[in-house]
């Protein structure tokens, strides 16, 4: 399973009612796991860090923004801490199996849904950017609420990225990002005495200062040591051996040696895997060779397929063809986003790089929205049995004719979703297939087939749905079987320019 965290910061810090009620809407929400929460009554300020999965991760911070729209207003809200909505800043950061574009997505996604839903404007920061000039949170954040509030409608440059020029009334803005995993590391000098050494190693190794360009630091005295306190914003550019080398360097400039060194709060293993392999010189290292690993993806990735191919087979309704067919247009997905991978910083695709990032953006949204769609599709079933199940009496029969029309069509809806949204993944499949890295053509072209047999299984889905109708549901049932059938003809033109671009592929020099 791919995972993510997520890091919201909400401007409140005070009242433990409603971090309760913010924190037990993040673990409410199937698949997202609650790691910590962390408040500051100075700072009225609440940061919660969990963890999720691709499908979750959305929905899950979405659940704890509209409990902080429904619960916090800045316009009494006084603290120490920069803000500028009452869900001040969410950051999404990439973990196991996960991948920056996929954070990317998800920030998109986010921002969509609470522009749209929650009426709050969103401005994206960070790796999920849309201008160099909102990279910086602080640059997003000027003028906290107060200043934001005018600047929004009369500053072009503050336009949100999502949603109106104008702040939601007491939950203002928010900004919503993708990043690094932040690590809190702290290198000890010895005794206080050497607090000058700390400060000074602290300034020379600092981006700000003109040392390593992710690294903040502050030279501090903590219980009678002098303490080197850095925040590493991005391990991958600037790893920690480097940072520690960095730090040991200039401290023996002053004649002094690190005693000892510690991170505060959760760190990903890679970080110190690549520490340790650093330091005993291994060459050509990699997570894949850990015993664990393949273990835990072996054993993981089985048994969820597993679980999932033993509840089709089961003799049960439940999940069906429906949602089969949302799964596959799922894998189709997942190959488009992987051969858009593959072809993302290869020198002879330079020209359509751009372009694959976004697909593969794409792809792993249409992935993730697909994968929701399964259990969308049992569900909805289990609604119109529920509505034939209701009594029969004359006296119910209205209600019930309405019950089962309502969830006929709501049964139509949702495979219909599933046939447009396999529609996009077989457009992404051929635009892969004839411009992406010649070496996975086949496997484009088996994501566009796999992406057209979603459509045709969710179109018959909608169509038998559709046929059981009565005469008042009819016209509704009609348009939306012209929407299907619009559906299959758009899947099967994808699906035939990526097997010309494999064919022409497979022509021998």
């Amino acid at each position: 399973m791919s995972l993510v965290e997520c890091v919201p910061n909400f401007s409140e810090g005070r009242d433990p009612v409603v971090i309760a009620a913010i924190r037990d809407a993040i673990a409410g929400t199937p698949g997202a796991h609650v790691l910590d929460v962390s408040s500051d009554p100075s700072h009225h300020r609440t940061v919660i860090t969990f963890v999720a999965s691709l499908e979750a991760a959305v929905p899950a911070a979405f659940a704890a923004m509209t409990v902080a729209q429904q619960r916090i207003d800045l316009t009494t809200h006084r603290g120490e801490h920069p803000r500028i909505g009452a869900t001040d800043v969410v950051p999404f950061i990439p973990l196991e199996g996960a991948t920056m574009e996929h954070c990317v997505a998800l920030a998109r996604e986010l921002g969509t849904r609470v522009a749209t839903e929650l009426g709050i404007p969103v401005y994206l920061y960070e790796r999920a950017a849309t201008t160099p000039a909102r990279e910086n949170l602080a640059d997003v954040r000027r003028g906290e609420f107060e200043g934001l509030r005018d600047d929004i409608r009369t500053n072009p440059a503050r336009k949100p990225d999502f949603g109106a020029s104008e702040l939601h009334p007491t939950a203002g803005a928010t900004a919503i990002g993708a990043r690094p995993f932040l690590v809190a590391y702290n290198v000890y000098l010895g005794d206080a005495t050497h607090l000058p050494v700390a400060k000074d190693v602290a300034k020379a190794i600092r981006g700000s200062s003109g040392g390593l360009r992710y690294v903040k630091g502050l030279g501090l005295e903590v219980d009678g040591q002098a303490q080197v306190s850095m925040n590493l914003v991005d391990t991958e550019k600037t790893p920690l051996h480097r940072v520690f080398e960095a730090v040991k360097s200039e401290a023996a400039a002053h004649g002094v040696a690190p005693t000892w060194s510690e991170i505060v709060g959760l760190v990903p293993e890679r970080v110190l895997l690549e520490a340790g392999a650093r330091h005993v010189q291994l060459r050509g290292f990699s997570k894949a060779m850990l015993l664990e690993t393949k273990v835990r993806d072996v054993v993981a990735g089985g048994e969820a397929l597993e679980h999932f191919m033993a509840r089709v087979a089961d003799a049960s309704p439940t999940p069906g063809g429906g949602s089969v067919a949302a799964h596959v247009g799922a894998l189709g997905a997942a190959l488009a986003q992987m051969v858009a991978g593959l072809t993302i910083g290869k020198k002879k695709y330079a020209g359509v790089e751009d372009q694959m990032k976004q697909l593969t953006i794409e792809a792993s949204t249409l992935r993730r929205q697909l994968s929701e769609l399964v259990q969308r599709d049992a569900d909805a079933y289990e609604r119109v049995r529920a509505a034939y199940t209701m009594s029969k009496e004359p006296a119910h029969a209205v209600a019930r004719a309405d019950a089962v029309r309502d969830a006929l069509l709501f049964a139509s809806r949702v495979p219909l979703e599933t046939a447009q949204l396999a529609v996009r993944v077989a457009d992404i499949a051929a635009t892969v297939a004839e411009l992406g890295n010649s070496n996975a053509v086949t496997d484009a072209c088996v994501a566009a087939l796999m992406a057209e047999a979603a459509c045709k299984g969710a179109v018959l889905n909608v169509r038998i749905n559709v046929a059981a109708l009565d005469q008042q549901g009819a016209p509704a049932g009609a348009q939306l079987t012209a929407e299907a059938r619009a559906c299959l003809d758009a899947a099967a033109l994808h699906v035939g320019v990526a097997e010309a671009a494999a064919e022409r592929a497979m022509v021998p020099s």
